[in-house]
């Protein structure tokens, strides 16, 4: 390892948070407040949708918010499962596996003191979806919109049921109901139908509300005392979310009593925080850091030897190392231990010499390097230490051969280009980005990145990969309702994703928080989906 790659494993970065971001200690309050300092420069979208990716939805998204299908969060031990929401039931028609029955749940009031029924449930579906309809939000369609590809209508049965079709069989649908949450009609018509003023004065029915939003700096929840669900009423009276980008300046925070809690610590100050009384929590988390390449005419990447030789180039003890330890080395998509991992040929691993020869034989080498330029984060959550990351994968690639410059990002930038795919025109020169993503389910895992109708911008297949035996496993998986069948069904798909070594996997997240001494419980589940309700 070079000296270069060696300083790399010990810099997180030494930014300062302005004063003005920090919350009032609260000590100084009569109720029971915490103070989380997040790893976000912005407060998510409060309008319904957040935006800034998955790691957003336990902010604003299933705080203030409910979904139809909800995802089982208070669990630890195991991965959660599909559970019911504002949805009570859903069942795919026998007769025809396209159309999707949906049971709403009664007594629910958002926070403004409207019911929620079938109407509101069609008014929010319009609000994303239909580019006509006079509540359309481009700015939150384009959050959720791509995490429902399989969507094609919908209709109101009766006061509390609604149908939902699908362009084609999709046993995994109810999955893409998590993204989908329900915002108050009745509010955005008080509000004078601004969302800008909606997003200021919220109303869904989650467990809390919002009380306070200044953005880049914070936003005040408050429990919802009267919320539908008695397991998820809050345990504390209000959440403050402390936008602190800089893992440094978020450690020093809770060090100096400013936050009760932070995600993603600065890892070489791990032992420092544990030595003052604070603990760390980590869980399994399905979430892959990686590299999504382009195979568009005229991509390097289109080659299978550069694609396994930036594999191989990459020491991912290292990473975990750089990562103080809170991290797993990933050799694909997926753990092995998942029932999609299967049994891939290529074996992801360190190997630079095998690297130079590949590279060698693509016409590349040291001396006359391939160059490229990928575009990067320059963090967030999800993306883990991503400056100190891309510097030390850099250098790796370099020894063999691989030259990247990097375009660093705000995050919700890179989201943008995510969406938008390879082939668009902002696209110019990149050759591929690096989004970490959740791999929760199959949908999510693999289904959306590598079917060729998920080619952006339909879905977030970025790297327009098209392959007829893929799509083959996919159709047959999608129309199986038998778990069994569908997980051997994306077993195969996984392998013939590493085989073709058509991403370049770095790690698993283990998503850690750092708990002060006056949190006294929280359940972190094995999800990028977390509960902040069981926060005590």
């Amino acid at each position: 390892m070079t000296m270069s790659r060696r300083a790399l494993l010990g810099a997180t970065g030494l930014a300062t948070l302005p004063s003005g971001l920090m919350a009032p200690p609260a000590a100084a309050q009569a109720e029971r407040v915490l103070r989380y300092g997040i790893s976000m420069a912005d407060i998510p979208l409060t309008a319904g949708q957040p935006d800034r990716g998955a790691g957003a939805y336990q902010f604003t998204g299933y705080t203030l918010y409910d979904p139809l299908v909800a995802w089982e969060m208070d669990v630890a031990d195991r991965p959660g499962k599909l559970v019911p929401g504002l949805a009570t039931s859903w069942e795919a028609d026998p007769a025809d596996r396209r159309r999707w029955t949906l049971k709403l749940r009664d007594g629910v009031k958002f926070h403004d003191g409207s019911a929620f029924d079938a109407d509101a449930v069609i008014w929010n579906f319009e609000k994303v979806m239909n580019p006509q309809a006079p509540h359309f939000d481009n700015r939150q369609a384009a959050q959720v919109r791509p995490r429902l590809p399989s969507l094609a209508a919908w209709k109101k049965l009766d006061a509390m049921t609604v149908e939902l079709t699908t362009k084609a069989v999709d046993s995994l649908f109810p999955y893409q109901l998590l993204w989908f949450l329900v915002s108050s009609p009745a509010q955005y018509e008080k509000l004078g139908r601004s969302w800008d003023r909606f997003a200021a004065e919220p109303s869904g029915t989650g467990p809390f509300r919002l009380a306070r939003l200044v953005p880049r700096e914070r936003a005040e929840l408050v429990k919802n005392a009267s919320y539908w669900d008695p397991k998820r009423i809050p345990k504390v009276d209000r959440l403050v979310l402390v936008c602190a980008p800089d893992a440094v300046t978020r450690s020093n925070a809770l060090l100096s009593g400013q936050v009760d809690l932070i995600e993603t610590p600065a890892l070489d100050m791990v032992d420092q925080l544990k030595a003052a009384g604070n603990r760390v929590v980590e869980n399994v988390t399905p979430h892959v850091w990686n590299y999504h390449l382009s195979l568009l005419e005229g991509s390097p990447w289109r080659d299978l030897r550069l694609r396994q030789a930036a594999n191989l180039a990459i020491n991912r003890d290292e990473i975990v190392q750089l990562l103080g330890g809170l991290a797993k080395p990933a050799t694909g998509v997926v753990d092995p231990a998942s029932p999609w991992f299967g049994n891939p040929t290529f074996k992801v691993r360190h190997d630079p010499n095998e690297a130079r020869k590949l590279v060698q034989a693509a016409g590349f080498s040291p001396r006359n390097p391939l160059r490229t330029k990928f575009l990067i984060a320059t963090g967030g959550s999800g993306q883990m230490l991503s400056m100190p990351m891309n510097e030390y994968i850099q250098q790796a690639w370099k020894e063999v051969g691989i030259e990247v410059d990097f375009q660093p990002v705000e995050l919700e930038v890179l989201y943008t280009a995510w969406r938008n795919g390879a082939a668009h025109e902002s696209m110019r020169g990149i050759t591929a980005n690096n989004v970490a993503y959740v791999t929760s389910d199959p949908l999510y895992a693999l289904v959306r990145f590598f079917e060729s109708r998920q080619v952006a911008p339909v879905g977030v297949n970025w790297s327009h990969y098209k392959d007829e035996e893929t799509d083959r496993l996919i159709g047959q998986a999608v129309q199986s309702f038998d778990p069994a069948e569908q997980d051997r069904l994306m077993a195969r798909v996984h392998e013939r994703v590493v085989d073709q070594a058509l991403l370049v996997f770095v790690v698993h997240d283990t998503n850690p928080h750092v708990l002060g001494k006056g949190v006294r419980g929280y359940t972190q589940a094995q999800h990028w989906f977390q509960d902040l309700t069981t926060l005590a």
